[in-house]
């Protein structure tokens, strides 16, 4: 949990919002670990991005992809994923409701 505490607290460092972690170990989803914050702007969430790899390459991950949109930016790192998402679209698409489901089974 050392890597997720490292991402969580440069997130906050960095303003975004409502960070949320999801442990899925028990569950049959397709990654360990979700990480989900909202950006304050599109600006925002491209500088968040460029804060987090530098991060992940020293935290040892070598195979980081990241998906980029103005309102929902994906960095995946294998076993984890990490959203990076406006208001509207945290709202509109409301995924910790989908990954609570997944976590509790």
């Amino acid at each position: 949990m050392q890597r997720v505490d490292e991402i969580v607290k440069l997130l906050d460092e960095k303003k975004a919002d409502n960070i949320q972690v999801f442990d899925m170990r028990g569950s049959d989803y397709f990654v360990d670990d979700v990480i989900i914050a909202t950006t304050l702007s599109d600006k925002h969430g491209y500088a968040l991005v460029d804060y987090l790899k530098p991060v992940l390459k020293d935290l040892g991950e070598k195979n980081i992809s990241v998906e980029i949109s103005d309102n929902w930016s994906v960095v995946d790192v294998g076993d984890m994923l990490i959203h990076l998402m406006s208001s509207d679209y945290r709202t509109k698409y409301n995924i910790e409701d989908f990954l609570s489901k997944r976590e509790e089974k």
